[in-house]
């Protein structure tokens, strides 16, 4: 099983959830975040003092799936994701040990 992170725009959420359904995936986390790569934030004005916001509002998600999954599941993130402009955002992919449901006890693949 594999983990799969994704920093995306807020906007694109609708899109990647419904990407993610239609490969197949049954289960998403988003959280709320902020942060900055090479896109390094932006200066704004307000009340005529001029300030930088340098973490802008992302979202993170998380999806666990088998090992045979994760090449569609990172396409269909990538592809639904992608405005072409700096800050689309980035995927992380990791080996996950162990899952468990917690309301039947079932593990690993049954689990997820």
């Amino acid at each position: 099983m594999k983990k799969i992170e994704a920093v995306i725009k807020p906007f694109k959420l609708d899109d990647v959830k419904e990407a993610l359904h239609e490969v197949g995936v049954s289960g998403i986390t988003a959280t709320e975040a902020k942060g900055f790569g090479r896109q390094k934030g932006h200066t704004e004005l307000y009340r005529g003092a001029e300030y930088v916001v340098d973490f802008l509002p992302k979202v993170k998600l998380e999806v666990v799936v088998d090992d045979d999954q994760v090449e569609r599941v990172v396409e269909a993130i990538t592809n639904a994701a992608r405005t072409g402009r700096i800050g689309d955002g980035k995927i992380f992919v990791s080996p996950i040990e162990m899952a468990v449901r917690i309301r039947t006890g079932e593990r690993d693949s049954d689990a997820i």
